[in-house]
C-alpha cells in the first residue's frame, strides 16, 4: 500500500486538515451549528479534505465502492473524530469504521447535496407550500445510487438538530442536520435507512438548552401509545380501487344531494376477541357492509390522527399526518377508505387546527420557542383543555395546517373535512373572562388571523379537490359560515346547527303533557334554517359526560321512550338539513357511550332496538329516494308549513317540496293520544301513499296508520283547496308522499 493510502495527510505537505480547539469540541459534544460546513468531502487543490464523525469508532478508513481503501484518516482531539487529505480525484466515497475486532461500513452522511429546491424555499417563505409534506418529514428516498431517508424539519430558532433513533444508538452527535437559513429548516439524508426506522429530533434550543426528544411534526407514522417516536415510513403506498366512485363523488358536497352521516369512533364501534381494538382491515369489512347495509351516505370518523391520550378521542392531536396506530398503520387507514368508497359510502374526518396539547414530545416549544403556538397566553393557551393554540397569524403555521387538510384529501382520499370547536377559533374572548383576552387590531372580539386561515383552507379545498366538502363545528350565530369567500363568508360547504339540536332535544325531554307550552322549539329553527347550509346533528356530544344516551332523554315508560325516539327520529330526517347521527343512535343504545368498549350490539336481539334500527335504515332509504326531502334543503322554496297552530294537542304538519313539483307531506304527533279523522290540507287532489310511519308494528310501535294512504278531498283545510282525513298514531311521525 502506498504512503498516501496509509497516511494520506502527507501528500500535502505541511497541509493540516484537522479541526481543533471549540470546533472540534463543538463537534465532539454534538453542539456544532454548521456540520456540513466541515464533515464529509471538502475538494481543495489536489485532492480533497474528508472528515467524519463517528463516536466508538477506534479506526476510520475512506473506501470507493468497490471496497478499495483510498486512504486512513487520522484521528482527532475528540472520541469519533477523523479527517484526512486524498490526493488526485477522489470517487465517490464511503467509510470503513473499525472498534478492536469488528469492522464495518457506512456510507457518508454528510457527501449529499441539499433536499429542498430553491421552489421549495420560496414556496415555504410565501407560505404556498401546499404539498410540503413531500418535503417536509421521513421520506425513503435514493440519492446518488444510494437508497436512504431523507428528514427534513422546519424549526427556525433551534441551533442544532440531529436525528436520533435506534440506528444510531440514540446519539445526537451523529446525525446533525443540515440548517437552510432560507427557510429555517434542517434536512439531512441518512443512507442506509429504510422504513420502520424509529426516530426522533435531538434540539438545542436558541440559548443552547437541549429540549426534550421531539416527535416528527409531519410524521407520517407514530409508535403505539405510550410510546411516542415517529417511524418512518414516507407517504402511504396504496394502489387505489376508487376511480368510480371518485368520477361521480361530486354529488357529495353539492347541497342539492341528499347527505346522511353515520358519526364513529373507530376505537368503541365495535371489539374483537379480547375486548382488542378492531384493525383497519376488519373495520373495513365490518364498518363498510354495516353502513352500506344501512343506507347512510357518509361516514365521519372522529379524528384519527395520531394522540397520545386515547380518552381524548382524537381531539387533542400530535401526529396531524399520522393515522393512529391503534388500528394498525398508514396504508390500513388507506385500505379502510378504499372499501367505503368501493361500497359508495363517502368519507369526511373530524380535523382539528384549533389547538394542541402540551405533552413534551409534541409541538409545544418545539425549538425552544413559541413556534406553532401563539407566544401570549391570552390567544395561544385554552383554559377549558389545557391546550395550546396555534399561531394562525405565522406564516408557516398557517401553511402547515392548511396542508395538513389537503394532506388527508390527497393521500387518502377522504371526502371531506369537518373542522371542529370553530367557535373557538373565531372568537379571541372564547371562555375568557375580562381582561383574560386581547383584542383584534380594530378593538373587536374576532380573531382575525384564525379567520383567514380558515378561509383560505376552504378556498384550497375547492380549489383543489372540487369534490370534497367542508363542515364547520360552529356553535354561535357568527355569520355567513358556509358562504364562498368572495361573497364574504368563511366558505365553509356546511355548518352544523347546534341551536336545532338543543332546542329539539329540549322539547323531547319534556313530558308529553307539557309539550304543548313548548312547541316554538321545535319550529324556532325555521326562522334561521336557510342563513347557513346546515347538517342536523345528533353527535357524540350529547352522549357523554352524564348526559345519558339520545333513547335515555326520552320520557315516559319503557314503550313511549323508543316511540318518542321513533317520532324525534322522523322528524329530523323530514326536517331541511343533511342528517348526521352518532354510532349506536341507530338501534337506540340505552346507556351512555363509553369510549372503552364496545356499542351494545347485544341490543338487536330485543324488539324495540332491533325497530330502531330497522327505522333508521327505512328512514335513509326513504330520505335518498323522495328528492323532496333532499333537493331543496338550503332554499326555502322547498319548505312550507301546512299547520303549526295545534299546540294543545302537539301535533306539527308541513311540505317538503322539490325542484320539479313534488312533495312530501310530514305529520307530528308529540303525545300518546291517537286522532281519527284528523284532517291536514294538501297542495292538489289525488292519492296520497304513506311512505312512512314511524309507529309501523315493524318498528316496534302500535301499527295504527293510513294503511296505504288517503285520497286527498276537496275539502278546505288550513288554507289548502284539499285535504286527507288521516289517523295520526301515538307519539309518532307519519310521511305521505302524492301516487
Amino acid at each position: 500500500m502506498s504512503q498516501t493510502e496509509t497516511n494520506p495527510s502527507s501528500a500535502v505537505a505541511g497541509f493540516d486538515h484537522a479541526l481543533h480547539g471549540d470546533e472540534a469540541r463543538a463537534l465532539g459534544v454534538g453542539r456544532h451549528e454548521n456540520p456540513f460546513g466541515v464533515l464529509g468531502i471538502h475538494r481543495t487543490d489536489g485532492g480533497a479534505v474528508i472528515r467524519t464523525m463517528r463516536p466508538g469508532a477506534e479506526r476510520a478508513e475512506v473506501i470507493d465502492t468497490a471496497g478499495k481503501v483510498l486512504g486512513t484518516l487520522e484521528r482527532g482531539e475528540v472520541d469519533g473524530l477523523f479527517s484526512g487529505f486524498i490526493a488526485g480525484d477522489v470517487p465517490t466515497h464511503r467509510f470503513r469504521f473499525t472498534h478492536g475486532d469488528v469492522t464495518w461500513e457506512e456510507e457518508d452522511a454528510y457527501r449529499f447535496g441539499t433536499l429542498l429546491s430553491d421552489f421549495d424555499a420560496y414556496l415555504l417563505a410565501e407560505g404556498r407550500h401546499y404539498k410540503l409534506y413531500e418535503k417536509l418529514g421521513a421520506h425513503p428516498r435514493e440519492m446518488d445510487g444510494v437508497k436512504g431517508v431523507a428528514f427534513a424539519v422546519w424549526a427556525p430558532d433551534a441551533r442544532r438538530i440531529s436525528v436520533v433513533g435506534n440506528f444510531n444508538a440514540w446519539d445526537g452527535r451523529r446525525h446533525v442536520m443540515r440548517k437552510r437559513l432560507d427557510t429555517g429548516v434542517f434536512e439531512i439524508f441518512i443512507p442506509g435507512l429504510q422504513r420502520g426506522e424509529v426516530y426522533k429530533y435531538e434540539i438545542i434550543g436558541k440559548h443552547g438548552e437541549i429540549l426534550p426528544l421531539k416527535a416528527d411534526p409531519v410524521g407520517f407514522r407514530q409508535e403505539l401509545a405510550p410510546s411516542t417516536a415517529s417511524i418512518v415510513d414516507g407517504l402511504v403506498e396504496h394502489e387505489w380501487k376508487d376511480d368510480a366512485f371518485r368520477s361521480k363523488s361530486r354529488d357529495w358536497q353539492d347541497r342539492e344531494k341528499p347527505v346522511s352521516i353515520y358519526e364513529v369512533h373507530l376505537g368503541s364501534w365495535k371489539r374483537g376477541d379480547g375486548d382488542t381494538f378492531l384493525d383497519y382491515d376488519a373495520l373495513a369489512r365490518e364498518l363498510t357492509a354495516y353502513v352500506k347495509d344501512m343506507g347512510f351516505t357518509h361516514v365521519e370518523f372522529m379524528p384519527v390522527s395520531e394522540h397520545p391520550f386515547y380518552g381524548s378521542w382524537g381531539y387533542q392531536p400530535i401526529g396531524l399526518y399520522a393515522p393512529t396506530a391503534r388500528f394498525g398503520d398508514p396504508a390500513g387507514f388507506a385500505r379502510l377508505v378504499d372499501a367505503l368508497h368501493q361500497a359508495d359510502i363517502g368519507v369526511l374526518l373530524d380535523w382539528v387546527p384549533g389547538h394542541f396539547p402540551t405533552d413534551v414530545h409534541g409541538l409545544g416549544r418545539f425549538d425552544g420557542t413559541a413556534l406553532y403556538e401563539h407566544a401570549d397566553p391570552r390567544r395561544g393557551f385554552h383554559k377549558d383543555w389545557n391546550t395550546l393554540i396555534y399561531d394562525y397569524g405565522r406564516t408557516e403555521v398557517k401553511n402547515y395546517l392548511v396542508a395538513n387538510g389537503l394532506y388527508w384529501l390527497d393521500r387518502f382520499h377522504v371526502d371531506g373535512l369537518r373542522v371542529d370547536a370553530v367557535a373557538s377559533m373565531l372568537y379571541l374572548d372564547y371562555s375568557r373572562n375580562h381582561g383574560e383576552w386581547e383584542p383584534n387590531i380594530y378593538g373587536g372580539r374576532e380573531n382575525l388571523e384564525a379567520m383567514a386561515f380558515l378561509k383560505e383552507t376552504n378556498e384550497q379545498v375547492g380549489g383543489q379537490y372540487p369534490n370534497a366538502s367542508t363542515h364547520a363545528e360552529e356553535s354561535t350565530a357568527f355569520p355567513d359560515v358556509s358562504r364562498p369567500t368572495y361573497a364574504g363568508g368563511l366558505g365553509f360547504h356546511f355548518k352544523w346547527n347546534m341551536g336545532w339540536m338543543h332546542d329539539t332535544l329540549h322539547f323531547m325531554q319534556e313530558d308529553p303533557i307539557n309539550r304543548k307550552y313548548h312547541m316554538h322549539h321545535m319550529t324556532f329553527g325555521m326562522v334561521y334554517a336557510y342563513s347557513e347550509n346546515f347538517v342536523l346533528p345528533l353527535s357524540h356530544d350529547e352522549v357523554v359526560y352524564g348526559k345519558g344516551s339520545i333513547l335515555g332523554k326520552m320520557p315516559g315508560d319503557w314503550w313511549q321512550k323508543f316511540a318518542n325516539l321513533r317520532a324525534y327520529y322522523g322528524f329530523m330526517w323530514t326536517h331541511p338539513g343533511k342528517k348526521l347521527l352518532f354510532m349506536g343512535g341507530e338501534f337506540g343504545q340505552s346507556a351512555e357511550w363509553n369510549h372503552d368498549q364496545s356499542l351494545d350490539w347485544h341490543l338487536l336481539q330485543y324488539r324495540e332496538h332491533e325497530g330502531v334500527q330497522r327505522l333508521i335504515r327505512d328512514l335513509n332509504a326513504l330520505y335518498r329516494g323522495v328528492p323532496a326531502l333532499y333537493e331543496n334543503d338550503c332554499e326555502p322554496a322547498g319548505f312550507e308549513w301546512v299547520d303549526t297552530s295545534d299546540v294543545d294537542q302537539s301535533i306539527l304538519s308541513f311540505l317538503r317540496k322539490d325542484k320539479h313539483g313534488g312533495a312530501a307531506l310530514v305529520v307530528c304527533n308529540f303525545t300518546p293520544n291517537v286522532h281519527h279523522g284528523y284532517r291536514v290540507g294538501v297542495p292538489h287532489g289525488g292519492f296520497w301513499a304513506e311512505a312512512m310511519n314511524t309507529d309501523a308494528e315493524i318498528y316496534g310501535g302500535s301499527n295504527v296508520g293510513n294503511f296505504g294512504g288517503r285520497e286527498a278531498e276537496e275539502v278546505h283545510a288550513n288554507g289548502r283547496p284539499f285535504s286527507l282525513s288521516l289517523s295520526l298514531p301515538p307519539l309518532s311521525t307519519i310521511v305521505l308522499v302524492p301516487r
